[in-house]
């Protein structure tokens, strides 16, 4: 090949040959799923639909897409403290999560919001139809529904991940006089919450038992943790409070959390750092959707079992989930500051997550197919016929290469495994993309985002 022909090609930009020069793509698309999931986007969304919920564009037609209006300005706020390494991610990822209500308490193994948000436009979900999550975890699909104007059905096992989501999606609309008003005496809150739940250890590992009688027993009467169907029917006065009340709750956890595992800083400038982020996230999102409010989704955020959905069959539009990713995480254990603090008994709610259940790793793999087997039938079972249910799922081989007895080169993945699964249960696979996993690189390199259409 001649030179001034290699030149002539490395001056043309690979974006204009896949998109129309009227639809930009946003900065720093830097995996190949990312491009992926945009160019599936272009596909099938419509300028109209791009602006509204696009995930990968900044721009149609000149006019600035809504996920660029949420995700620009200043990224998450963070405690002046922070590292300058946690400061450049979220700088980095300004568009990839942090955004909307995402922000609210750091759960381990969460979704890339934005990674969602593509995933429900290319599995075809319009405003107005309904999305489940059966293993919602901190509610990322749920927020990013209700965002969409699409409605969500998000359940867990977790009266911790309910409560959290459901925070989560409330902070959306919620006023936050209140909550402002509670950051300017953020002394009082803290010694409120800790008088009434217990006081945080700094740099402890392990909590103590010394917990409430169940859950309820940290909430006030006009603030109770009542069902969605219920909390619709409260007067404002008494929704704001609650609203209000488990907006502070959640911080505090979340500061109680990290003070038991960092004595970096003291349990009260932590609170006063996370409460500050908080009502920092809860009013930019809010600016963005301002006028709006009236077009979002609604979301039933629920505590039940993905291996026996209490739903009608033929009810939803569309699935997206993430099952435990092997035993590479245990989340009962990341969550137990916050679960004890709930008076939840871990131990009780451990024989009934799956993933968790077992004695050993043989035991519990082979609990874990029995188990997705199960949520797999009821996935066929709730899902309309020629809709998408999509599975983003990681395989741990260094633990599986233990149990089945193989080199980690040689472990079937997860993902192979749950596909063979969902052909038993009315599903085709119709397309396989993967992505890196950066923070867990020693264990697993590569999550798979597996879409199968129920037959």
């Amino acid at each position: 090949m001649k030179g001034s022909n290699v030149a002539e090609a490395l001056a043309q930009e690979m974006s204009a040959k896949l998109f129309p020069v009227d639809r930009q793509l946003l900065p720093n698309l830097s995996d190949v799923y990312e491009l992926e999931l945009a160019f599936y986007e272009n596909l099938i969304l419509d300028d109209a639909g791009l602006l509204r919920n696009g995930a990968y564009f900044t721009s149609v037609d000149g006019k600035p897409t809504r996920h660029f209006l949420m995700c620009t300005g200043n990224p998450v706020k963070l405690p002046d403290h922070s590292s300058s390494r946690l400061k450049s991610f979220f700088v980095k990822n300004i568009f990839r999560t942090g955004y909307g209500t995402h922000g609210l308490f750091p759960y381990r193994g969460k979704f890339h919001p934005q990674m969602i948000k593509g995933i429900i436009n290319v599995m075809g979900l319009k405003p107005g139809e309904t999305v489940l999550d059966p293993m919602m975890g901190s509610g990322t699909v749920a927020v990013e529904a209700a965002l969409m104007g699409i409605n969500s059905i998000g359940i867990d096992a977790s009266p911790f991940c309910r409560f959290m989501a459901q925070t989560k999606v409330d902070a959306l609309t919620m006023s936050l006089t209140r909550a402002k008003r509670a950051l300017g005496n953020y002394e009082e809150v803290f010694e409120y919450f800790k008088g009434r739940i217990g006081k945080p250890i700094a740099g402890s590992k392990v909590r103590s038992r010394n917990v409430p009688d169940g859950y309820m027993a940290v909430m006030e009467s006009a603030a109770e943790y009542v069902t969605a169907k219920d909390r619709g029917q409260l007067p404002k006065k008494d929704r704001d409070t609650s609203n209000t009340y488990n907006f502070l709750l959640l911080a505090y956890l979340d500061s109680a959390g990290y003070s038991e595992r960092s004595k970096r800083q003291a349990p009260l400038a932590q609170f006063k750092a996370i409460l500050e982020r908080y009502v920092f996230v809860a009013e930019k999102i809010q600016a963005v959707l301002k006028g709006v409010e009236s077009e979002l989704g609604k979301a039933q955020i629920l505590e039940g079992d993905a291996r026996g959905l209490t739903m009608d069959a033929d009810s939803v539009d569309g699935i997206v989930f993430s099952p435990p990713y092997s035993f590479a995480v245990d989340y009962l254990a990341n969550d137990s500051f916050h679960l004890n603090f709930l008076g939840v008994d871990a131990d009780e709610l451990r024989t009934r997550m799956v993933g968790l259940r077992g004695r050993n790793l043989s035991d519990k793999f082979e609990l874990y197919k029995e188990d997705m087997d199960k949520v797999l039938s009821e996935c066929g079972r709730v899902l309309r016929k020629g809709r998408i249910c999509t599975i983003v799922v990681g395989t741990n081989s260094n633990q599986l290469s233990k149990v089945l007895g193989v080199s980690p080169e040689d472990v079937p993945g997860l993902q192979r495994i749950l596909v063979d699964m969902a052909n038993g249960h009315r599903f085709k696979l119709v397309k396989e993309m993967s992505r890196p996993i950066t923070g867990m690189s020693n264990t697993m390199r590569l999550e798979y985002i597996l879409m199968l259409e129920r037959q």
